[in-house]
């Protein structure tokens, strides 16, 4: 008898990919603040997984910031002034809200 391997072909998880729609993306940064604590990085990075869910070259163009400015800002290497968290936020058309918490 003859033995045959079966072989998956695997490719790694973008999540841009599945953010679909609008609310899908609330959901995302929702969790991911929530899960971010005080790590200002995670933050970054998820806002970078929407702008590439959104498009990067249409975000550079509404915020005038270079597209490789932005991805390495957002990457959660890069550390983004809040005018550029500002910034890329009013262009993903996002609000950012405060509420009190324990």
């Amino acid at each position: 008898m003859s033995k045959t391997k079966a072989t998956a072909s695997l490719r790694k998880w973008d999540t841009a990919e599945h953010l679909k729609t609008e609310e899908d993306i609330a959901l995302f940064l929702d969790a991911c603040l929530e899960e971010a604590g005080d790590d200002a990085a995670f933050v970054a990075k998820a806002l970078g997984t929407v702008a590439r869910a959104r498009g990067m070259t249409e975000l550079a163009r509404s915020t005038g910031i270079g597209r490789e400015s932005l991805y390495k800002a957002l990457s959660g290497e890069g550390n983004p002034s809040f005018a550029t968290i500002l910034k890329v936020t009013h262009a993903l058309g996002l609000k950012l809200h405060v509420a009190h918490g324990a």
